[in-house]
């Protein structure tokens, strides 16, 4: 609390004050002791173990009193006006014995002071209140001490070991306050409503005294700030809680702390050695990160949920500033980018961040792509003969080694200790990899990167490949078998016999079954004199090839149902 407000008024003075102007008593040098009733007597009956400073003469002060004749008999209290009597020392406007008597007071000390007449109220007293020739006995606790020459005092006692930046004028800053008075009186507390003072520093937002003790402060620091009244609320108090004239003293805690102007700032903390290629607007990244606030107070965290963040940068699906920090970045990078709220979540905040909150990002970079990317391939080793080239329809045996971009080990073959065969083209893997595999030669070894879209995509495979991950394959070519001519599944090596039905019908009764036609083909096969295509299973073929001559589905092929494919000399299929 450190607003200004107006409109309260103080009470009327009290008697003690009434009684001053109408005596015009003079202040005598102070005494302190035992003496007789004739001279002023002050015993100190409590003095606490701190005391930063005493009354002075011209010092302003403000103390509860109740003052009693020496039978005990009131005749004035501040207590009961529940207001503290606030006077300036040695100036005339107090009782010459009261205003001896407060010198070298300390805030929340108490004195009993007992004032003969002649430095209270003399031979003529106050009609109808102090008699003639009265001793007076003053019961007083100090509250309060200022002088006008004060200024705003700070003391800091907890400051951060990093100090990268202080508030200046024009900031904005979040912090926690207790507000006391100098007698250690509670009267504010942001804690207590478990919410931070959020305002502007140095534009008159705040008392004086305060926009003052702020400036110069880190995040993280703790420092005590002590206001006079004339750089708080003044004679007026702020009409509900401080009374005018009242020192004000602040325990503040620094939160956080930007500027309107503010950008983002990036702070690299682990930078890749080679870093063939940095993000840019329209990228699809997948991060790791710890978001806190600018005091360390934990938000969020990627790591906490076992799995990154993914998005697109440059396009608005993530907040201005992170949109803006995560230009630039390698695969593997480590930085941490700080962002004001207004490239943040703003005034409002969002679920457990508050409003106007600085937030810092802790971001590890996974991988990223473009969904305009190929896949990249790399070429390691040839052999000296790499004359035959795999194509579609090859059957090929292959290990391999996939990772993720920043080295995870996905899957190995070498690990299994077997190779992994397909029949390229075919659709037994993913996109990617089978246009990894094309054009390579046995004994060949490449790298084959393959952004998702061209590999397991959004959903990746679930508990093995992350959604959204580019793939790396490292992969070594062992053994190539060519395919046969793209939609052929069976071709002759040699000529075509004339008598082709004839040779499968070996009991000539003008019907083939499945089984004579699978005993003839794998023959052919045997002999050499035809191929079935490789990688797929043979008795399947066979059992298509002969469904492609049983036209009427009835289970045997006749004379007039067996046609060859096409009439091509030595590529014929049935």
């Amino acid at each position: 609390m450190a607003i200004r407000t107006r409109g309260w008024r103080p009470p009327p003075p009290p008697l003690l004050l009434l009684l001053l102007w109408v005596t015009g008593q003079a202040a005598p040098v102070a005494g302190l002791g035992l003496g007789s009733d004739t001279e002023l007597q002050i015993e100190r009956r409590f003095v606490p173990d701190e005391c930063p400073r005493t009354v002075r003469s011209g010092d302003f002060v403000r103390y509860h009193y109740v003052g009693t004749f020496p039978d005990g008999q009131k005749f004035d209290s501040s207590y009961d006006r529940d207001s503290t009597f606030n006077v300036f020392v040695g100036k005339g406007q107090l009782i010459a014995g009261m205003d001896q008597a407060l010198v070298g007071m300390c805030v929340n000390e108490r004195r009993f002071v007992k004032i003969p007449p002649k430095l209270a109220y003399g031979s003529e007293g106050v009609s109808g209140v102090i008699p003639p020739d009265s001793v007076l006995h003053f019961d007083v606790l100090l509250m309060d001490i200022w002088n006008s020459e004060d200024q705003v005092q700070i003391h800091t006692y907890v400051k951060p070991p990093s100090c990268p930046r202080t508030i200046q004028v024009s900031d904005f800053v979040r912090y926690h306050y207790n507000g006391t008075f100098l007698d250690g009186t509670l009267f504010d507390s942001s804690h207590n409503r478990m919410k931070t003072y959020d305002t502007y520093v140095g534009i008159g937002w705040l008392i004086p005294g305060m926009d003052k003790g702020l400036l110069g402060m880190c995040v993280g620091e703790k420092r005590i700030i002590t206001i006079p009244p004339f750089l708080a609320y003044g004679e007026d108090g702020d009409g509900k809680d401080i009374p005018g004239q009242a020192s004000l003293v602040f325990d503040v805690a620094l939160l956080d702390l930007h500027n309107p102007k503010d950008g983002i700032s990036i702070e690299n903390k682990v930078v890749p050695e080679n870093c063939e290629r940095q993000s840019q607007r329209g990228d699809f990244l997948r991060y790791h990160y710890n978001g806190t606030l600018l005091d360390g107070t934990f938000f969020d965290s990627s790591y906490s949920r076992n799995r990154t963040f993914d998005t697109y940068i440059g396009q608005g699906y993530v907040i201005a500033g992170m949109d803006e920090g995560l230009l630039g970045v390698c695969i593997g990078e480590k930085r941490r980018i700080v962002v004001p709220p207004h490239l943040g979540y703003g005034e409002e905040g969002r679920g457990n961040i508050p409003g106007s909150a600085v937030l810092v990002f802790d971001i590890h970079v996974i991988d990223f792509h473009n969904p305009s990317d190929s896949i990249s391939i790399t070429s390691h080793y040839k052999p000296p003969d790499c004359s035959v080239l795999s194509k579609k329809g090859d059957y090929l045996k292959y290990h391999y080694n996939a990772s993720l971009l920043d080295g995870t080990l996905l899957d190995s073959t070498w690990h299994l200790g077997k190779t992994y065969n397909i029949v390229l083209g075919s659709g037994q893997v993913v996109l990617g990899m089978d246009m990894g595999l094309r054009e390579m030669c046995v004994g060949e070894k490449r790298t084959v990167i393959i952004p998702p879209h061209l590999g397991y995509g959004e959903a990746g495979v679930d508990g093995e490949v992350p959604g959204s991950a580019v793939l790396v394959f490292d992969i070594e070519l062992l053994e190539l078998v060519a395919g046969l001519p793209e939609g052929y599944m069976f071709i002759w090596n040699g000529e075509v016999s004339a008598n082709l039905f004839e040779e499968i019908d070996k009991d000539g009764n003008g019907e083939v079954l499945l089984e004579e036609f699978s005993e003839y083909i794998h023959a052919q096969v045997a002999s050499g004199k035809g191929k079935l295509a490789p990688g797929f299973d043979a008795e399947m073929i066979v059992k298509n090839m002969f469904s492609n001559q049983d036209r009427n589905g009835d289970g045997k092929v006749t004379a007039e149902e067996f046609k060859l494919k096409d009439q091509e000399a030595k590529h014929d299929e049935l």
